[in-house]
């Protein structure tokens, strides 16, 4: 099991791989250090070989090459090794925490947010750690060694090694300064056009009956048409770089011959000191020139890494909490202002109420009135801005949301069935026990329907499997949210795709609620259902402008109707004058827009 992280998660995880990045860089030293060997065998052929002619020499110091040659192989395959094993760590730590944050990300923006960028940042992470430029940044810094033995060959060769790692340093500076912004321009890009193609891939048949897809093919063109100009200016940029790189060290490479030349023509050096010094600098110079080649890879790491630190900081782990006693369904709310996380811009505004347990209150009111806002707020889904939800006592928050989960039923608006057979949709997808399935779907008045689908409760849904009508759909997910006998049960418009058989099903099912105490709360706009409930919260403008007994709530309905109606007759026939607006809002005639 992945150990348990704390703020922040994704330098914590780096901080725990501390000892084999250390490892990692000790066996490059020794690797550069080995590089050495083909240099110093070209150098010692030249000097001695050529010149005693020994056989012999030549065997030994060939033999010599090929062990060191061998080991440093070894070290690359042990070091790479290492690497990936330290990426694969760096993805068993985190790739939990990234789960729960997309997720927690999609939740607290209510749907808006809703794409897996930190799992996809996490793993472009891990890729680089496994490729030639991340290797690349742990041989440039042994740059010096070559640099010092250059000099020891002659001064001249080591002025020159100088001047070209500065040349290339200086390169690798300005190309990481003409082409940073412009890759992340690229990806924002980018992702921009990736969410538009995944959204109407959602909503194919929306967009296919009402001939829109033209429309959206052209908004997605002009985010894809944005990143691949942005992509092309940086890469036109980064590969001038790169040549221009490329020819500078193959330059340098060929006139540090001919200053060796010169040098062995003054009797300074040796001819294989020539040699070797033309290939000990391209090998200083080897791992700078990657660093460019490879520059835009690691600027989209560095972006990646710098979005997954901010995510992390703005989304931190959610603590354990202490196991409570199993609610009972009391609900109480205290100045409770509730709305999206990120938009940090309230919904419901300062709304106090008490609900006993047991009872069955309906949530009615104008769409945008903020129903379904404060419904979330009451199941925790959004912790409240100010002001506090609690559910026996105890604020939402508190509770263990695993343990809490059996206790609450919640039907959305927007239904969602997830691939799987119907008995894991109904069971949550936890251990699937038969009978308890059965009890949430009779109790649904779905176990009929579900007798009726080819292999029953068997049957797979979603991507591969049964299409099943908006009907069906949210009835099999009303059985989800009856599942296990909860205490609270939150339906929002749950009638909004029944026939009139499926009214009647729904009817029972709340009368069975109320039978066995469950505290239910219906977010409706259909009058039929107000019959059921005890008592109706009315809201508006975020508020809740009026919440009593059912009957109560009926007839202060009726009258402020009727006063507006006399107040619209009054202004008819008189022919003129303001109008008079009454403040009592009216049960919603259509589904809830702005929530």
């Amino acid at each position: 099991m992945a150990q348990p992280l704390t703020r922040n998660d994704l330098k914590r995880a780096l901080g725990l791989c501390k000892d084999s990045f250390l490892i990692a860089g000790t066996f490059s030293f020794f690797i550069n250090l080995l590089m050495l060997a083909p240099a110093f065998y070209m150098m010692q052929t030249f000097n001695r070989v050529l010149s005693s002619g020994s056989h012999m020499t030549l065997v030994m110091l060939t033999l010599i090459l090929v062990f060191l040659l061998v080991t440093m192989g070894l070290l690359e395959w042990v070091r790479s090794r290492m690497l990936v094993r330290v990426s694969s760590k760096l993805d068993d730590l985190l790739k939990d925490r990234m789960f729960d944050t997309s997720f927690r990300q999609s939740l607290y923006s209510g749907g808006a947010v809703s794409d897996a960028q930190p799992l996809k940042d996490l793993d472009g992470l891990r890729q680089f750690m496994t490729g030639n430029g991340f290797f690349a940044f742990f041989d440039a810094p042994w740059l010096p060694l070559y640099l010092l033995v250059l000099f020891i060959f002659s001064p001249w060769y080591g002025a020159i090694g100088v001047f070209a790692a500065t040349v290339l340093i200086v390169l690798a500076v300005f190309n990481e300064r003409r082409t940073a912004r412009l890759i992340e321009e690229s990806a924002k890009q980018l992702n921009a056009a990736q969410n538009v193609a995944s959204t109407n891939l959602r909503n194919a048949e929306v967009i296919e009956s009402m001939g829109m897809l033209e429309p959206i093919r052209r908004r997605w063109r002009r985010h894809a048409a944005e990143s691949l100009y942005w992509q092309t200016v940086a890469s036109e940029k980064a590969s001038g770089f790169s040549t221009g790189s490329k020819v500078f060290r193959l330059t340098v490479q060929s006139l540090i011959l001919g200053m060796g030349a010169v040098l062995v023509l003054d009797h300074q050096i040796s001819p294989g000191a020539m040699i070797a010094g033309s290939i000990l600098l391209g090998r200083a110079l080897a791992p700078v020139d990657v660093l460019i080649g490879s520059w835009r890879q690691f600027v989209t790491a560095r972006t990646q890494y710098r979005r997954l630190v901010e995510l992390l900081d703005r989304i931190p782990p959610e603590q354990p909490r202490m196991s409570l006693p199993p609610p009972k369904g009391r609900i109480t709310a205290e100045q409770a202002v509730i709305g999206p996380i990120h938009q940090q811009k309230p919904i419901v505004k300062g709304v106090s109420f008490e609900i006993a347990a047991g009872e069955t209150v309906a949530i009615i009111g104008p769409s945008a009135s903020g129903k379904t806002t404060l419904v979330r707020g009451i199941l925790g889904i959004w912790p409240p801005m100010a002001g506090k939800i609690r559910l026996d006592g105890a604020e939402i928050q508190h509770y263990n949301r695993r343990e809490l989960g059996p206790y609450l039923g919640y039907l959305p608006q927007d239904i969602e069935l997830f691939a799987g057979t119907v008995a894991e949709n109904i069971a949550r997808f936890d251990e699937v026990v038969p009978e308890k399935v059965v009890a949430a779907a009779q109790a649904a008045g779905v176990h009929e329907l579900i007798l009726q689908l080819p292999q029953g409760y068997d049957t797979q849904i979603g991507p591969g499997g049964v299409n099943l009508s908006g009907g069906q759909r949210q009835r099999i997910a009303l059985a989800r949210a009856l599942y296990g006998d909860p205490v609270l049960v939150v339906l929002d418009e749950p009638n909004s795709n029944l026939d009139d058989q499926g009214e009647a099903a729904l009817a029972r099912c709340i009368q069975g609620l109320k039978a066995r105490g469950a505290t239910t709360l219906l977010v409706t706009h259909r009058p039929n259902i107000l019959r059921l409930v005890d008592r109706i919260m009315v809201m508006a403008d975020g508020k809740i402008v009026l919440f009593d007994t059912r009957d109560k709530v009926l007839a202060a309905l009726k009258a402020a109707e009727n006063q507006a109606r006399a107040a619209r007759g009054a202004q008819a026939r008189g022919g003129g004058g303001a109008p008079q607006v009454t403040a009592e809002p009216k049960v919603a005639a259509g589904r809830e827009g702005g929530r």
